[in-house]
Order: structure tokens, then sequence, then C-alpha cells
């Protein structure tokens, strides 16, 4: 009776990554979902077609966010395809190539702002961070885009200094919360898209 129901669920979650341009065969946790007849699979679905449907981003923007979540999640089978349909929105090869350092930078600041966050100590405060962030001074997909995505990740690793950083460097950008709002839904959503995969 385990594998009984799996006729509604399975195809949900097959589509599911057909949708994403990946090869449509499940996953064992994702399997384990189909073969439950899990509801979860159409809410996870649903969940990523609305966040990447996302009107405030855009189509280009949202995938490039995409591309950054899958790196930063190290699934490469998703990094591919969403690099593919980045592409197909109009994203350059140094676009997509940017969102990769991006969140590989991101990755460095989060953990060294965290550790700073943590110490609560005035050594650690003023000790000056010796990291280079040179791709920062003028992005190829432009400095929006760029502190969007470096909140996306930052979002997703935990560093309130810099998810507070960057927010305020995209208010001051002028960006819409709404925008902000929905590149961190993506985030998340895509987050727990990669814990099945």
């Amino acid at each position: 009776m385990l594998f009984g129901n799996t006729a509604s669920a399975a195809p949900a979650a097959e589509q599911l990554l057909k949708d994403l341009g990946l090869e449509p065969v499940l996953p064992p946790r994702l399997q384990a979902l189909a073969d439950a007849d899990s509801r979860y699979l159409k809410d996870l679905k649903m969940n990523v077609s609305t966040a990447l449907a996302a009107e405030s981003l855009g189509e280009k923007a949202a995938r490039l966010i995409a591309v950054a979540v899958a790196v930063n999640e190290k699934h490469e089978g998703l990094r591919e395809a969403f690099a593919a349909s980045a592409r197909a929105a109009g994203a350059t090869d140094a676009e997509i190539a940017e969102a990769v350092a991006c969140t590989s930078l991101m990755n460095a600041n989060n953990v060294y702002y965290r550790f700073r966050h943590f110490m609560h100590e005035e050594f650690y405060d003023k000790a000056p961070a010796g990291i280079r962030m040179s791709i920062m001074a003028s992005p190829a997909m432009g400095k929006e885009l760029f502190e969007l995505i470096s909140l996306a990740v930052s979002a997703i690793n935990g560093c309130e200094l810099c998810v507070t950083s960057h927010e305020k460097a995209l208010i001051g950008h002028g960006t819409e919360k709404q925008r902000i709002h929905d590149a961190v839904r993506l985030a998340a959503v895509l987050k727990s898209l990669a814990v099945l995969l």
C-alpha cells in the first residue's frame, strides 16, 4: 500500500523538475514525499512558481538570484538550469559569472561579519576586514541587483549584520520594499527546494 498513492504526487514532483529545466528523475527525498503522496509537493511547486514569477523582480533578476542560491546550496544541476533560464531572459555570461562570484564573496563576508557580531568585542569591530571586494565597485549587473543578490545570499546564511547592511543599501538605491521582500522570499523557497534535491 505504500506505493499505491503515488499516482497523484509523483507527476507534480516530476513536473516541478521539468519546469526548472531538470531531468524529471526524482532524487530520494523528493521520491519519499511522492511515495507518501505528500500534499507538500503541490505546495512546493506552487511556491517555486510564484516566487520565480514575482513581478517586482522580473524574469532576469529572479533567475540571477536563483543562480546565486543554487551556487550557495552547492547544487550544480540547479545552477546550470537557472543559468540557462537566466540567459534566455537576457542575462549575459558576465552577469551569470558575477552572480556566482557574488555568492562566493558573500560566503566570506557572512562568516566574517557574523563572527564580529557574535563577539561584541571592540578589537574585532575595529580590525580591518582585509577581504578584497573590488567586484562590488562597478558590477556588470549593476549595483542594485548585486546588492539584491548579496542580501538574498546573506539571508540564507543567517548574517544579521550583512542582511541589515544590504537592505539599507538597497533602500538607498531607491529599491522598493516589495522587491526586497520578493528577493528574500525567492531565496527562501529555492533553499527549501534544494533541501529536497
